[in-house]
């Protein structure tokens, strides 16, 4: 009678076992679980800020103000602007010529 009490105290004592590390992986698991739902809340804000950002910054306005500002670009005017004819070849087009084959030498 005495091995079934100490076969049946070890069947307990191992099933303790299991049940408090059961608990304990459960408890481990439920705060990465916690975890990564907060990183993952922390992420999405962050992608919302940053579409906003860029949202801000492809305005027609801002794209305009960068183009003045960083590239000197200017509004097109008659004054600025020449007619090409690409109907009749002339002198225009022996100068482009000549201007593609100097494209390597800078002075």
């Amino acid at each position: 009678m005495s091995r079934l009490n100490l076969l049946l105290l070890l069947a307990v004592l191992v099933s303790g076992y299991h049940m408090v590390r059961s608990a304990y992986d459960a408890r481990r698991l439920f705060t990465e679980l916690d975890r990564a739902q907060t990183e993952n809340r922390r992420l999405l804000a962050d992608q919302q800020r940053l579409e906003a950002e860029r949202h801000a910054q492809a305005t027609n306005l801002r794209v305009e103000q960068v183009a003045r500002e960083r590239l000197n670009m200017r509004v097109i005017t008659p004054a600025i602007t020449q007619a090409v004819d690409l109907a009749r070849p002339g002198p225009a087009a022996s100068a482009a010529g000549g201007a593609s084959a100097r494209a390597g030498a800078h002075p």
